[in-house]
């Protein structure tokens, strides 16, 4: 094990923070609702939170397997970004004609998400800081200097210094950096304060039709809902149709100690901004509140037959190759020690962005697929939902992004087959000058298009 490493615990650093809140009591017995949303992440927070201020009357309740944030959204690196669509190159390919009114749906989302902040005084330590987009290598640095906003050599590391980076791009307004643990914990207080009902540990087992709605069952109990947002992310199982398109890929993070004010000095980072280097196999990081380093990405991992286990959260080999990519990164940080390393599952879809649907004749809506980019479009995806489930023809129900489906993938054991081969092919990609090779244009060609 790597000397940095031998340390680390293995949990997610933001759920180990003191102020969660004490979890609801479980469904036991029978009850009703307007809406029910089944999950407590972002989806189904935000899906709570907007359905009350769209109507105080609505009878609102969350139905949560665990405990609010107790998956992706209490366990990501807390990159808020305004992009809907993975970026803005890949909604290019994907919808071309609508990516000036989704730039600008994007960018108002973040700045939804930055007022309700205000509004409900949530404290997740939320900076409007940007993202920095560096090139550690001559072909991503050909790529970065075609677009706006180009920092040479000498200006990105004016703002973070590695000796690592040859260029980079500044988004100054479409990213900003929240504690992710607090911003679920924060929006679960904020449903409370409007009278949204809560029941966790409380896994629902089936949706059936039910008279004019529709019925959720959990072990002990049963919700009876005229309407049911289904918010279930890579855990979801309850429509089946949804396996036809996502797969569980995992993700893993390592977490610093806190850096001394000389340790932070040495690297600048003055600015705080989100960074992401441009590689197909690409690594995210910022800094924290306390001036920890959040290094996470590279190695997206799928397990064949896309099972999701417990004991996948935690990936030595990973750990070990983040440990050895950080040291070239900061080599001014050699002594750092990581304090802890945890990973997780992502729902990722072929077109690496969110898609929507009903089930139920209307009576469900669901929004899934986000590929780690949830943090903030999630609170979209949450107002096509209610859109979806009104019945009403909106700007947002409109967009061929809603109404469209990504490609599905092949059925196991293909699907293991073809997965593996284009992680395969990726990485021999950042290998080979970014070139891809016949596989990856062929899946290009098609529209599946993977780069991460």
């Amino acid at each position: 094990m790597r000397s940095s490493l031998k340390d680390a615990v293995s949990e997610p650093y933001w759920l180990t923070q003191a102020g969660a809140p004490a979890p609801a009591a479980p469904l036991d017995g029978a009850d009703t609702a307007d809406l029910a949303v089944v999950g407590a992440g972002y989806s189904g927070l935000w899906t709570a939170l907007m359905a009350k201020e769209r109507d105080p009357a609505r009878d609102v309740v969350v139905v949560e397997a665990g405990t609010a944030g107790w998956a992706a959204s209490g366990r990501n690196g807390g990159f808020c970004a305004a992009s809907l669509t993975h970026g803005h190159e890949n909604g290019l390919s994907r919808f071309p004609d609508e990516m000036p009114r989704l730039v600008k749906m994007g960018l108002d989302n973040l700045d939804g998400i930055e007022a309700t902040v205000a509004r409900y005084g949530i404290d997740c330590d939320f900076s409007r800081t940007g993202e920095l987009q560096v090139a550690t290598a001559e072909w991503q640095l050909r790529e970065l200097q075609r677009g706006p906003g180009f920092l040479d050599r000498e200006q990105v590391r004016a703002e973070v210094d590695s000796p690592t980076y040859l260029g980079g791009v500044w988004d100054r307004d479409g990213c900003a950096m929240v504690d992710p643990a607090r911003l679920v914990w924060g929006l679960r207080e904020a449903c409370l304060s409007l009278g949204v009902r809560f029941y966790e540990q409380s896994p629902v087992e089936r949706i059936k039709p039910h008279g004019a709605g529709l019925r959720l069952h959990t072990w002990r109990g049963r919700i009876d809902a005229a309407r049911v947002a289904l918010a279930t992310g890579a855990h979801g199982r309850l429509l089946r149709r949804l396996g036809h398109f996502v797969v569980p890929v995992y993700d893993y993070v390592l977490m610093t100690e806190p850096l001394s004010p000389a340790r932070l000095a040495s690297i600048g980072w003055r600015n705080r901004q989100g960074v992401g280097d441009a590689g197909n196999q690409f690594h995210y990081y910022r800094l924290t509140a306390d001036n920890r380093i959040l290094w996470g990405g590279y190695d997206a991992v799928y397990y064949n037959g896309g099972r999701i286990d417990p004991s996948h959260d935690q990936r030595e080999a990973t750990f070990a190759v983040l440990a050895d990519h950080f040291a070239e990164t900061f080599p001014q940080l050699s002594e750092v020690r990581f304090t802890h390393k945890w990973g997780g599952v992502i729902d990722t879809c072929s077109r690496f962005s969110s898609f929507f649907g009903t089930a139920y004749g209307g009576r469900l809506a669901y929004a899934v697929g986000y590929t780690g980019l949830g943090v903030g479009a999630t609170r979209f995806g949450a107002d096509v939902m209610l859109d979806l489930l009104s019945g009403a023809r909106t700007e947002r129900t409109a967009l061929k992004m809603v109404r469209s489906k990504p490609i599905p993938f092949p059925p196991e054991p293909v699907r293991s087959g073809v997965i593996q081969l284009t992680r395969w092919s990726i990485a021999q990609a950042d290998r080979n000058e970014g070139r891809r090779n016949l596989w990856l244009r062929t899946l290009d060609r098609v529209g599946l298009g993977f780069d991460s």
